[in-house]
């Protein structure tokens, strides 16, 4: 399991914007780059810096997806059929993890990829702890019978701040389907993300 060295939301601040869209992001009240520097004028960005900040935002905001992990997914993404950019999106959404996120089974994609490592979620009522898992469309995801009582899950169902996507199909509060692969329209993203970009940098 890959772990996180950096605070996350020193992302925010480098990205000047709240990628997960949570009240106490720190971008909220710092609405600068960390660091000693963080204040300085910005210089022109090149074609190429514009193309890596959107990789990283894109990135940044799955969690913890390694680059190669990233790499990978984007040349699967570029052999299917159709629009390259949404093919990576719809393969991104297809993650356990970030479908347990969408489900509201967690606060954070940070903690549904942590309440799946412990074994708390089960596809199709079977147990995995494998948050790169592939979910597809008709796939049942629930709550293990521990879960059930997590403070963690409680304050998630009750976030205001976001709601289930049509794509995901709830069956009360403790199970929900995973209809259909999403496009890029219809995943909720706080911020605009531009897969077009990240395309671009992956094909220089």
């Amino acid at each position: 399991m890959s772990k996180r060295n950096a605070s996350k939301y020193k992302l925010d601040r480098r990205m000047g914007e709240n990628i997960w869209g949570r009240p106490k992001s720190s971008v909220n009240r710092r609405a600068y780059g960390p660091g000693q520097h963080g204040q300085r004028r910005k210089s022109k960005v090149s074609d190429y810096g514009i193309q890596l900040r959107a990789k990283q935002k894109l990135k940044g905001y799955y969690g913890e997806v390694t680059e190669k992990q990233f790499k990978r997914t984007y040349q699967e993404a570029a052999q299917m059929k159709g629009d390259t950019g949404q093919n990576l999106i719809g393969l991104l959404e297809q993650r356990l993890d970030m479908v347990v996120y969408r489900c509201k089974f967690a606060p954070t994609i940070f903690s549904a990829r942590q309440i799946v490592s412990h074994g708390h979620i089960r596809v199709n009522g079977v147990k995995c702890n494998i948050a790169s898992r592939r979910v597809f469309p008709g796939d049942i995801i629930s709550l293990g019978n521990k879960a059930k009582d997590m403070a963690l899950v409680a304050e998630a169902q009750g976030l205001a701040e976001r709601e289930i996507p049509d794509y995901v199909a709830p069956d009360g509060t403790e199970k929900a389907t995973f209809v259909r692969v999403p496009t890029l329209d219809e995943v909720p993203y706080p911020v605009r993300m531009e897969p077009n970009l990240v395309v671009e940098f992956y094909s220089r």
